[in-house]
């Protein structure tokens, strides 16, 4: 758009732009672009390892946060025990000709097939349910009706799946009926979805894509509510805890509260002067922002400036998750760190506390990671007489966990060959499941701190973009948004590996 660019946008190849004569563009900034990114002490994030659409313009067109479907040659920093794969490397490929290979008694290897990566799993345990037509990249159980997974692809459709949970006497039977199809973009190849998320009764779902529209969907598919306010993609939604308030954010900048009961905007915040990453609630009344300008910032409905502003981070800022207690939030960013901010004195204020103060006092910096943080999680579960325990992944290939309080790395997980798309607690606190580029889905035993189960996706389009894991009286269901274009539904209590008593 800064460009005036003729030609479409996708957001998993790369752009070219083909500029209208007739518009003036923009002048190039007077400050060389190479200048500015030095001034940060850590060496700059390779751009060809993010989830993007095209690299960062001269005009500060932002780094986009969704993964390509074929990425480029990438250079991944990671532990000793890693190996970092090569840019020209490509995936081993079986021999033509056996006859002229240098060893002819050796038998060539062909790509790892599908599945688990143990040979004790039920091949029943894993259902892969397909419809989508292109890139899965959301996924988002409904938090009442445990049959009831919601998926969303690159092509702007969201899919609604009926999965039969487990029955007190014995197995789940397989998903057999064709998904409920949403279909509600006028320019598919415009839309490509960012974020699903349901509301506290799970009557209401809110969509974000590509083509700056909120769409509020109920569970029977009905289109309930629609606006556009941004003027840019919607990156995350994010219902209040009642469900009466509606967070968006944009890439323009932009923070918008919807009223849900009144079908219309509350307010939009303009605090962000580059993009507007993520979102959360601090409580029912009060949110925070974060964004590619380095900032978060702690919004209220009722005030359309920020009561407190948060600096420290040296890049952009990726992701934000408040704690279950909602004390303390964590951030994570492109600069290798994520963070963890007291938040309680803001919900809860003391007489002596100074709205507005530029604020990084009480801040514990999590260091170690060796590319950009990329996502952030909070252990659901704290155990009694211990502290908080996070978990970050980044697109060094590793996953950790760590000490909240402390600061301390309690475990790096290196299991992994490409960037960390994403990673989730099970509801419970026991387990963590991670998901990357390499296809690879890996799940953890967060108190022995150890790899427990593994699941390939495959090698063609092997990402895993989302993982969505429920758990519901005995049922314990994995859900995955996969590149293949399927989507994964892992039952937990098929594995013995992770199986719970």
């Amino acid at each position: 758009m800064t460009m005036n660019c003729r030609n479409g946008f996708s957001l998993l190849e790369p752009h070219v732009c083909t500029l209208d004569p007739s518009l003036q563009p923009p002048p190039k900034p007077s400050y060389p672009v190479d200048e500015v990114i030095s001034q940060n002490n850590d060496p700059p994030v390779d751009v060809g390892q993010k989830r993007k659409a095209e690299s960062v313009s001269e005009t500060n067109g932002h780094t986009e946060k969704r993964p390509r479907t074929e990425p480029e040659p990438e250079k991944i920093e990671v532990e000793d025990s890693v190996e970092a794969p090569k840019a020209t490397e490509k995936p081993p490929q079986p021999p033509s000709d056996p006859v002229t290979t240098a060893d002819p008694t050796k038998k060539p290897k062909g790509r790892r097939l599908p599945g688990p990566a143990d040979e004790t799993t039920d091949p029943e345990a894993i259902q892969m349910l397909v419809a989508h037509e292109t890139e899965v990249f959301v996924c988002s159980w409904n938090p009442v009706t445990p049959e009831l997974l919601a998926t969303g692809s690159k092509d702007a459709i969201v899919h609604y799946w009926d999965v039969p949970i487990t029955p007190e006497d014995g197995h789940a039977p397989p998903c057999t009926e064709p998904p409920r199809k949403l279909a509600y973009f006028a320019k598919p190849g415009e839309a490509d979805l960012t974020s699903l998320d349901w509301n506290c009764d799970g009557t209401l779902l809110a969509i974000g894509s590509y083509d700056a529209i909120l769409r509020v969907c109920h569970r029977s598919g009905a289109l309930h509510y629609f606006d556009q306010k941004h003027k840019g993609p919607i990156f995350a939604t994010r219902f209040s805890k009642s469900g009466r308030w509606l967070l968006t954010a944009s890439l323009d900048g932009t923070t918008c509260v919807w009223d849900i009961v009144q079908k219309k905007l509350h307010r939009q915040y303009r605090c962000h002067l580059d993009c507007c990453l993520d979102i959360d609630w601090l409580d029912e009344t009060t949110f925070a922002s974060c964004g590619a300008d380095k900032l978060i910032h702690v919004l209220t409905l009722t005030d359309p400036k920020p009561i407190r502003t948060f600096t420290g981070h040296a890049n952009e800022i990726n992701q934000i998750k408040c704690n279950p207690s909602r004390t303390r939030l964590a951030s994570c960013s492109d600069d290798r760190t994520a963070r963890i901010w007291n938040v309680e004195n803001i919900t809860n204020p003391s007489p002596e506390d100074i709205p507005g103060l530029l604020s990084s006092s009480e801040v514990v910096v999590l260091k170690g990671h060796k590319n950009a943080v990329s996502s952030i999680g909070w252990c659901p579960v704290t155990a009694k007489g211990q502290n908080e325990l996070l978990a970050t992944s980044g697109f060094d290939g590793t996953a950790r966990l760590w000490d909240s309080v402390t600061g301390d790395c309690l475990k790096i997980f290196q299991d992994h060959k490409r960037p960390v798309y994403a990673l989730t607690f099970s509801p419970n606190g026991r387990w963590l499941a991670t998901g990357s580029g390499d296809g690879w889905l890996h799940v953890y035993d967060v108190k022995e701190v150890v790899k427990k189960w593994s699941w390939y996706a495959g090698s063609e389009k092997p990402g895993v973009y989302e993982i969505d894991w429920q758990q519901v009286g005995k049922t314990s269901r994995i859900a995955l948004a996969l590149e293949s274009r399927s989507v994964a539904v892992i039952d937990a209590t098929r594995i013995p590996a992770i199986r719970e008593s």
